[in-house]
């Protein structure tokens, strides 16, 4: 999850406009990681460095990590793990970046460090199950409104990993946004009830719900039917499962859903508070809305 919320880390710290990284993500899945990005993630070498070994690459046609250790800022081992390794997505956005000459490698490298600082990270890769700097990073980077409740950072924390789990990891997510209405498009909405209650609501242009129902069931949609649509309600209905379970084993909360909706109104007006976020994958836009009917 720490890939996801770089991207929202570069929008905050107006390093890159939304089109900017929009493009980058768009473009992220072709691209392929090169061994100097992966060393300054690694703190082997210095962004200085590796401008050094570019350069050099540019006149002697030989492969990065030869010279490199041939200069001494790597050693034989180190790159052999770097070839190794497996490319983390947030390295490769930040490379696109770099290729686009938005950022430099300069600017990555103290970029990276500063992420990690801020947000108290040690390990960068995706599959770290550190609950405490997950939470850290949705509280600096995503829940700043004041009344968010612990409820429904459990609940945002918990529909991340089920984007990345289920729909795919190329995703960054905006800050969530208090709001008292909302104009859709094609909407799903489903009620969580019992010892509190929130209703959730999952809304996207058409393209965007064809292709985010092509990847939940592995199939290519081509229009928009009804088998887009039951695509739609049970990954909403799957992950409002996922969460009541989790609340009964580890908080010995109460809650039952309701059965998925569609919403045929082109606004929704909400009575209770209400938190609006955009998910942007490199395929579209998706909105997720909570509304806290009570807590």
């Amino acid at each position: 999850m720490y890939t996801q919320f770089f991207g929202n880390y570069l929008l905050a710290h107006n390093y890159v406009t939304q089109e900017q990284l929009f493009d980058a993500m768009k473009r992220e899945s072709d691209a392929r990681m090169r061994l100097g990005t992966l060393a300054i993630s690694k703190g082997y070498m210095t962004a200085q460095e590796v401008e050094e070994v570019i350069i050099a690459q540019t006149h002697l046609g030989r492969k990065f990590g030869e010279i490199a250790v041939e200069n001494g800022f790597l050693t034989e081992e180190q790159v052999m793990t770097l070839l190794r390794e497996q490319s983390p997505d947030f390295l490769l956005l930040g490379q696109i970046l770099v290729d686009d000459g938005i950022l430099s490698h300069a600017d990555l490298e103290n970029i990276i460090a500063d992420y990690r600082s801020e947000n108290e990270i040690i390990d960068l890769e995706i599959n770290s199950d550190n609950h405490e700097v997950i939470t850290h990073l949705i509280d600096n980077l995503f829940c700043s409104e004041p009344n968010i409740t612990s409820e429904s950072k459990n609940y945002f924390e918990l529909l991340f990993n089920d984007f990345i789990r289920f729909v795919g990891e190329d995703f960054t997510p905006l800050p969530a946004e208090s709001i008292t209405a909302f104009p859709v498009d094609y909407c799903i909405t489903q009620s969580i009830e019992g010892d509190y209650q929130i209703r959730s609501f999952l809304s996207m242009d058409e393209e965007t719900a064809i292709a985010f129902a092509s990847r939940y069931v592995g199939d290519s949609f081509m229009e928009y039917d009804e088998y887009v649509q039951a695509s739609l309600e049970d990954f909403l209905n799957l992950h409002n499962g996922l969460f009541i379970v989790n609340a009964s084993n580890f908080a010995s909360v109460e809650l039952s859903i309701t059965p998925p909706e569609i919403i045929k109104d082109p606004i929704i007006d909400f009575k209770h508070s209400a938190y609006h976020f955009q998910v942007l994958y490199s395929f579209g836009i998706v909105h997720f809305i909570i509304e806290l009917l009570s807590h």
